[in-house]
Parts: C-alpha cells; sequence; structure tokens
C-alpha cells in the first residue's frame, strides 16, 4: 500500500520531467528548479558540489542518525529530485564520523503492532533508493548497524572509514532485519558471514567488510567525504546516460543467470550506439583527445 502511494506520489514529477523533454523545452533548466529548494529537510541535509555531485548528510545528532519515517521521506524525495537533475551524476550519502546511522528508529517501533506494520507495508518505500538511476555512494563513518547497514547497502558503492563498524544486531531486539538485510548482506559476503552478523548480531570492522567484498575502499575518518566526492566527480565526467545504463546492467546481474545477463548486458551495450556520448567517446580516443560528452 505504502509503496503503491509512493508510485502514485511520483508520477506528477516523472511526467513533468518527461515533458521537459519535448521538443522546444530545456530539460536542464526545468528539472533544476525542480531540485533547487531543499530547505524544508529537517532530518537531511542536501548539498549540490561543484563537479555534478551532490552530497547529503543524514542529521539526527541526537539520536546517531536513526532512521525514522521522516528521515526516509525526505531521503527518498531529495534522491528522486535530485536523480531529475540534469546538472547531477552521482550522489554521495553519509553521517557524521561518529554514526552513518546507528539503525532503525526504535522508539518509533516499540510500540506497532502486526496488523499496523503488515497494512502500511513497513520499510517498502525504503528501496526507493535502489531504484534511482543516479549512482549513489554511501560514506560510512562509525556505526552502520541495523537499517543503518541496510541503508548502506541500497546504495550502489560503500565507502569506509577506518573506523566504521557493519551489522545486523536486529536478534538483540527480538526481529530479524526488515528491509534487506538477509537478502542483500548474502550477495556481499556469503551465507556463512551473512549468517553469523544475522543471528550473532556481531559487528563486522571496516577492514573485514572491504576483505569481505561489502565495502570498495577504506579512507582515514576525516578524509572519507572528500574521497567519496572525489569518486563521484570522476562517475559524473561521464556520460550520464551510459553511467545510468551500466548501473542497470550491473544490478540486473543480481536477478538473472548467467546467460540473461549477458544477454541484457549485450543488449544495453548496443543500444549505447543509439547515443552521441558513444560516438563522441570512441571518436575522442581515436582522434587521441578527452571526450566532451552532452549527456545524450
Amino acid at each position: 500500500m505504502l509503496a503503491a502511494t509512493a508510485r502514485l506520489a511520483r508520477r506528477p514529477v516523472q511526467a513533468l520531467a518527461k515533458d521537459a523533454r519535448a521538443p522546444g523545452v530545456a530539460l536542464s533548466s526545468t528539472v533544476r528548479q525542480l531540485s533547487t529548494d531543499f530547505s524544508s529537510y529537517e532530518n537531511i541535509k542536501v548539498e549540490k558540489k561543484e563537479g555534478r555531485v551532490a552530497l547529503i548528510e543524514l542529521y539526527r545528532p541526537k539520536a546517531l542518525n536513526a532512521l525514522c519515517t521522516p528521515l526516509i521521506n525526505e531521503l527518498n524525495d531529495a534522491t528522486e529530485k535530485l536523480d531529475l537533475d540534469a546538472d547531477v551524476g552521482a550522489i554521495v550519502i553519509t553521517g557524521s564520523e561518529k554514526a552513518f546511522a546507528a539503525g532503525a528508529d526504535i522508539k518509533e517501533m516499540q510500540s506497532k503492532e502486526y496488523i499496523n506494520a503488515y497494512t502500511t507495508n513497513m520499510f517498502a518505500n525504503w528501496a526507493n533508493l535502489s531504484k534511482i538511476q543516479t549512482p549513489t555512494i554511501a560514506a560510512v563513518n562509525g556505526f552502520a548497524l541495523g537499517g543503518g547497514c541496510e541503508l548502506a547497502m541500497l546504495c550502489d558503492i560503500i565507502l569506509a572509514g577506518e573506523k566504521a563498524k557493519f551489522g545486523q544486531p536486529e536478534i538483540k531486539l527480538g526481529t530479524i532485519p526488515g528491509c534487506g538485510g538477509t537478502q542483500r548482506l548474502i550477495r556481499a559476503v556469503g551465507k556463512s558471514k551473512a549468517m553469523e552478523l544475522v543471528l550473532t548480531g556481531n559487528m563486522m570492522s571496516a577492514q573485514e567488510a572491504e576483505a569481505k567484498g561489502l565495502v570498495a575502499r577504506i579512507y582515514p575518518v576525516e578524509d572519507l567525504v572528500d574521497e567519496a566526492l572525489k569518486m563521484a566527480r570522476q562517475i559524473s565526467s561521464f556520460s550520464k546516460p551510459i553511467v545510468q545504463m551500466a548501473k542497470e546492467a550491473v544490478n540486473a546481474s543480481y536477478e538473472m543467470s548467467l546467460e540473461e545477463g549477458c544477454r541484457f548486458e549485450r543488449r544495453i551495450f548496443h543500444s549505447t550506439f543509439s547515443t552521441e556520448d558513444r560516438l563522441e567517446g570512441m571518436t575522442a580516443f581515436v582522434e587521441k583527445r578527452d571526450p566532451t560528452f552532452k549527456h545524450k
């Protein structure tokens, strides 16, 4: 129910973006208008940076960035708007040095009953983050536990500060992960390690998370966000539609057999030949110059 409501709520924005692509309408100016006002948010901070990147900071410092419903709603709203912004090629999501997010808001959930959790399809809208086309990078310092770990795994790339801690401690609260923790974790670290974390509530260090494949790279705490923005700028320097196609192809591997996935990849590869940026990229290579992508 909640997911259906979210889809309905997004239709006017998507329709406007589609209209913006019509002849005679400037896409960047129309979509940018949708994406500039983030001042009303109370639980996150949003800033557009140089190099076509955006930085989102989870901001509930007194609660170690516990993921309450208003925060998730604001995060979904911001990422959906940034996804439609022609001037944003990658999004970095971070928390504080102490905590990326210590988990879902337990106080908010404590008194809920089954019928409420079921009829509202609790946590379904968290997955909205994984559905946007723009690449997302989680810059994780401190604790990423429970819902915080799940939120990081919803992003495309996880970078960690050297003191980061990951875990799914829901078992200690008499429940289990509810936003993909039992599903995405096993794909990242394998069955045995995922079972250990889920069944014991133990935490995993940044170093072990990198060794197991959950984390792409580790940086000093004070350098993490800058390094994440640096990677985001690198991604944003390439053709936006081609980057989106590459993201789609990698994500498809979770849902397909190898043969199906390779066929899907090949068709996406073929489709890049309909873009101006593919021609520009190959022509620049042949002419031994840097490409100038138009994101078309």
